[in-house]
């Protein structure tokens, strides 16, 4: 896969994280990619529109993308450095690569990803930093509620 590629994709997953700010929840998006580069699934974070703590937006792009035979060979893209969380969802059903729009604002699991075996990249795309910067500055409280900390 290119970098172009990769750009493609994390612009569905950005599209989801603007999605949900629009609904008044936490502006993180993600989407599965198949092996042919085909989008499965795509969603935003529900944590808050739903009240589900557990309504992250890998999880949700996850459930869209449906039972799959295997996720070898696919790519989980988001627009955040995964939670830990998310970060077991990727080693549980082996999903094979990550790609993630930006790791300032929040530095998840992904070492621990590469550490097992998983391709990960970061894009340190600008507008994601900002995207979050900006979130978290005007929502302090639900930032830390939503990453488990105080």
């Amino acid at each position: 896969m290119s970098e172009v590629d990769f750009q493609r994709w994390l612009a569905v997953a950005v599209a989801q994280a603007r999605a949900g700010l629009a609904e008044g929840g936490i502006p993180i998006g993600a989407a599965l990619v198949g092996p042919g580069g085909r989008v499965l699934g795509r969603g935003h974070n529900r944590r808050v529109q739903d009240g589900d703590p557990s309504a992250h937006g890998e999880t949700a792009a996850f459930r869209a993308a449906g039972r799959q035979r295997s996720y070898a060979g696919t790519t989980m893209v988001t627009t955040l450095s995964p939670c830990w969380y998310c970060s077991g969802l990727v080693r549980q059903f082996g999903i094979g690569r990550v790609v993630i729009g930006e790791a300032r604002n929040f530095h998840g699991g992904h070492d621990w990803l590469a550490e097992h075996g998983v391709e990960v990249v970061v894009l340190d795309d600008p507008e994601c930093v900002r995207m979050m910067a900006d979130f978290i500055e005007r929502n302090p409280r639900l930032w830390y509620e939503d990453i488990g900390s105080s």
